[in-house]
Parts: C-alpha cells; structure tokens; sequence
C-alpha cells in the first residue's frame, strides 16, 4: 500500500512538473505579439476634376401670351427687315431692239422708281445697262452704257440727285433669259437699278 501511495505520489509530481513546463512554455508563448505591419498601397494622387463649364442659364418664363399674337410678332420680325437690312425694290425698265430711247410707260415705272428713292434717301443707285445677245460685244456694250444713261437722266430730270446715281453696262455678258427668240430678246433689252445703302 506504501509502495502504491508512493508511485500515486511520485506520478502526481511529475505530471504537476509536466504542467509547470507546459505553463512556462505557455507563458513564453504568451510573450507579446508584435502585430505585422501591413503596407497599405500609396494613395493615387488627386486629380483636380476639370471645371465643368456653366449650365445654361434658363431665362426667366414669361408670362404666356396668347398664341396669336406671339406669332403676328414673329412674323412681323420675318416680314419687316430692321431698318439696317432695308433694301429697295425698283423695277426694271426695258428697249425696243436696237434702241436707247426710253418708252412712254417705262418713262412710267421710271415715275415710280423716282418716288420711292426720294422717299428712301439713303440709297445709292447703279443703273445696269442690258442688251439682248445679237451684235458684236463692243457694240453691246456701247448701247448698253446709252440705255443706263438715258435712265439715269430721266431719274435726275424728275428730282433724284445725280450724285446718288452711277451707271454701267454689261451688254449682252448677263441675260436674264437665255433663250435665243425674240421673247427672250425683249426680256433681256433692259435697264435695272440696283441699290445699296449709302
């Protein structure tokens, strides 16, 4: 029985021996742990995001008038040009073949002409000179300068200042019909007066 206590006793030592190493080395285990460092990648530079350009500004919404007047305004916008785009319409005058001497009615249209530049005193005119396609060029435009200045003359006789007046002859180089009869002839033996402001 002593013998059984005493091998009880000798057991019981060297396990309490064994946890008593077991704890130290636990306890060596146990030292503190320095945490790994870990490298966090560099921040990408900032990049300045590019000024976004301004939103249109949205003008302020107008009272809504109604739609038949908005668009008699818009339509008188498109109809009466601003009075720096103001062109003046005169009508041409035309010649008997072969002739410089003005016509009774053209002497007419000639009337109406001269009414509207002095009421539109801020023209200058360029009487052209036209002839129809028969006769050598030189010819032409000889007789084309004399249709112009006979115009021009008339203009002036019935007020239009001759210094608001110039003239030129194209002879047959511009028809305003290309055909080769006699209708076309006749469109194409004509004085035309082109404006432009002064």
């Amino acid at each position: 029985m002593r013998s059984f206590v005493f091998i009880l006793l000798v057991v019981c030592i060297f396990v309490m021996a064994l946890v008593g190493c077991a704890q130290k080395e636990s306890v060596k285990s146990e030292e503190p742990v320095v945490p790994a460092v870990t490298l966090l990648p560099e921040p990408a530079p900032v990049i300045p995001a590019p000024e976004a350009s301004p939103l249109p500004t949205v003008p302020e919404q107008k009272t809504v008038e109604a739609p038949e007047k908005v668009l008699l305004e818009e339509l008188a916008k498109v109809i009466v040009p601003p009075e720096s785009a103001k062109k003046v319409l005169l009508e041409a005058i035309h010649f008997d073949f072969d002739k410089s001497d003005l016509r009774e009615f053209d002497r007419a249209i000639l009337d109406k002409n001269a009414g509207i530049l002095m009421a539109e005193n801020s023209v200058n005119i360029l009487v052209e000179g036209h002839c129809d396609e028969r006769g050598s060029t030189e010819y032409n435009l000889a007789l084309g300068e004399k249709r112009a200045r006979n115009a021009m003359k008339y203009l002036v006789t019935v007020g239009v200042p001759t210094e608001r007046l110039s003239v030129i002859s194209y002879g047959k180089e511009k028809p305003v019909d290309p055909g080769h009869d006699e209708d076309a002839w006749a469109k194409n033996r004509r004085a035309e007066f082109v404006t432009a402001g002064i």
